[in-house]
């Protein structure tokens, strides 16, 4: 048979040829240097066979694609050094019982069930066996078994996760496994697609694992608990410290840390999972936030509008989502034979705001804000602090407007990220247009393939237009339209999706919204659904580890804290805190009986971004001595140009901070 090269080379191979004969056929010197392939565009490898036709492209170590071959071979290393660890030390090898292991952004993990917990000394033990391995140079084999063969071999091993997923298969798919090296009672074999390398010495030394994690069995928490190793992996050491240095501030600066140690926000068994409780300092943290959001908002034109917690079923199964959203919505409440749902989402509501008044052509856009609370029910397994939780606050509004009116709209919104990033000093982001995937035409999306390709359309002429650059991601739309994620990336690296920009073509038809056209005739408008500032728990999330909670000025739940030095000063103290709570700030008075060194110690540990000293001199000039987290310290400051000065900062939301110049 045939195949074609980069260059447009046909090139002659055997029948049933692999990705390691087409290297082979083209040189020797390449078979040697090879790891994987790309056939038509996929990533696979040198052991899996390609077809008559194919456009092959061999790569090597040079080639950034074959991290991801290393990673999965590694997750797989690190599996068989697990087993081996522990028959080591006297366990039954099928204890050892592997569930999946893929690969991951930067890296791999493998779930277990395991005869006993893991510890630290554990992991330092597999990445040793790890090494071993890799060392060893084991051949990579792969083949293929009947489902009865495959379904026997791991009822032998004790495995029930195997054969779930075995089961799981349909019925003529091809059942392949992958073994490492060539003594099966020495090697390690498993269930995979692949792709993998092709031997364990190509893999990369600089990998690393990290911890250990439980996750429950396919993400369902009425299923086992299995023990879940993590790893990272990287083509140069360089980049591997600084992964591993990333990780390490990550830690320092998790949200859930910070939220704790600066009062933030607490979650509490008896209220829920997912269901934080914002406490008095993390509320003035939202209430900025809105702050921020109504100035924008009704600066461009918005209108803000009020929807209850709880709809009608009938509300949900009009607008599309019920049957789309089900399985991440509360379940319902009936009462009087009619079911209510807590709402996931405002949409509906909003598309009822518009219909109850008449519009007219002149009227549009309309554009309806709403900080909603939406409920939704995420899975245990995928709780994470503010990431992902059951409540949420969203800065949420739908923009109604007329084709015509369509991309200037669209690009406002844009417009509005980009101002909401500078202002919090984000400059590392992607925007990712979402499209439909025609497989999901029906099931996963509205069926109206002609609409979704004229939207989809819209949306990247706007983005062209605009000259604002974008990725594109197929079947990851909404189900009602494309959509525009935005992706960032915090001080240290860690990624969030954080905003989104949709485009809905279907819902609207569904409440039968209309305005009056220029002809005097019914159209149905387009509608946008945004949210640049996404919701209060992730935002704010967000914005702890972006900052590692030391939040500019205007955003810090207590701007000045001032500390008398001795009990006579405290009326001097009060005094100040009246002139500084009247100029708008937020400000304190420590009047505990503890020493000056350590209410400035706990007032720092808090990351007050200024704490005022005052004692006999600040009391008799009337002045302040301040230290500061944001520019120098200064003493004996007039407390009229202090207070102005702080108050500028804060109003002007600055990130950066010129120091205070005095008169």
């Amino acid at each position: 048979m045939h195949v074609f090269l980069p260059d447009g080379k046909r090139l002659e191979v055997p029948e049933n040829a692999t990705g390691g004969d087409v290297a082979a056929a083209i040189g020797p010197g390449l078979a040697r240097a090879a790891l994987g392939v790309v056939v038509d565009g996929r990533l696979s490898d040198l052991l899996s066979e390609v077809h008559e036709g194919a456009n092959v492209n061999i790569l090597t170590g040079k080639d950034g694609e074959v991290i991801e071959l290393m990673r999965h071979t590694l997750a797989h290393v690190m599996a068989q050094a697990v087993r081996e660890v522990f028959v080591e030390q006297g366990f039954d090898a099928r204890s050892v019982r592997p569930g999946i292991g893929p690969v991951i952004e930067n890296g791999f993990y493998y779930d277990f069930e395991l005869p006993r917990t893991l510890t630290p000394t554990d992991l330092e033990a597999i990445e040793a066996r790890m090494r071993e391995i890799v060392s060893a140079n084991l051949p990579l084999m792969k083949f293929e078994r009947t489902r009865d063969e495959a379904l026997s071999f791991y009822k032998d091993q004790l495995n029930p996760y195997k054969v779930e997923l075995i089961e799981d298969l349909p019925d003529g798919e091809s059942i392949t496994f992958y073994q490492q090296g060539v003594d099966p009672d020495r090697g390690f074999v498993d269930l995979c697609r692949g792709p993998h390398v092709p031997l364990t010495g190509t893999l990369p030394k600089h990998f690393k694992l990290l911890s250990v994690a439980g996750a429950y069995w396919r993400g369902d928490e009425q299923r086992p608990m299995l023990q879940r190793i993590y790893g990272a992996a990287f083509r140069t050491e360089d980049e591997l410290e600084t992964y591993l240095w990333q990780v390490e501030q990550a830690k320092l600066r998790d949200h859930r840390k910070l939220g704790r140690e600066l009062d933030i926000f607490t979650l509490d068994d008896e209220v829920g999972p997912g269901l934080p409780l914002w406490l008095p300092r993390g509320t003035v943290i939202i209430e900025e936030l809105e702050a921020l959001a109504r100035e924008i908002e009704l600066r461009s034109g918005y209108q803000r509008v009020r929807s209850p917690h709880l709809s009608k079923e009938s509300l949900f199964l009009k607008s599309g989502h019920l049957p789309y959203y089900a399985d991440s919505m509360y379940p319902p409440m009936e009462l009087e034979g009619i079911r209510y749902y807590v709402k996931p989402m405002n949409c509906p509501f909003h598309h009822k705001i518009f219909a109850a008044r008449p519009h007219s052509y002149r009227d549009l856009p309309v554009r309806l804000a709403e900080y909603g609370t939406c409920y939704r029910y995420e899975k245990s397994g995928e709780l994470f602090g503010l990431m992902r939780v059951r409540s949420m606050q969203m800065n949420d509004a739908h923009i109604y407007c007329s084709e015509e009116q369509f991309e200037a709209e669209f690009m406002r919104v844009i417009d509005l990220y980009l101002e909401y990033f500078k202002l919090f000093g984000i400059d590392d982001y992607l925007m990712r247009l979402s499209t439909h995937g025609k497989a999901g035409l029906g099931k996963k999306y509205v069926d109206n393939e002609v609409l979704w390709e004229r939207t989809e359309a819209m949306v990247r002429s706007a983005m062209d237009r605009g000259g604002v650059p974008y990725v594109e991601v197929a079947d990851e739309a909404a189900f009602y339209g494309p959509k525009i994620d935005v992706q960032i990336k915090s001080a240290i690296g860690r990624e969030f999706t954080l905003a989104t920009n949709q485009v809905d073509f279907a819902v609207p038809e569904r409440f039968n919204l209309e305005y009056i056209d220029a002809d005097n005739k019914p159209r149905t408008p387009l509608c946008i659904h945004r949210a640049p500032l996404s919701t209060h728990e992730r935002m704010i999330g967000f914005l702890l580890e972006h900052f590692n909670g030391d939040f500019p000025l205007w955003l810090a739940p207590e701007q000045v804290r001032v500390v008398p030095i001795a009990d006579r000063h405290t009326p001097y103290a009060l005094s100040v805190r009246q002139q500084l709570n009247d100029q708008g700030l937020r400000s304190e008075v420590d009047m505990r009986g503890e020493r000056m060194n350590a209410k400035v110690r706990d007032a720092e540990l808090l990351k007050v971004p200024y704490i005022v000293v005052v004692g006999d001199r600040e009391q008799e000039s009337a002045t302040v001595s301040f230290r500061s987290r944001k520019e120098p310290d200064r003493k004996a400051v007039p407390i009229g140009e202090f207070s102005a000065h702080v108050s500028k900062v804060a109003v002007e939301r600055q990130l950066d901070i010129e120091p205070i110049a005095l008169a």
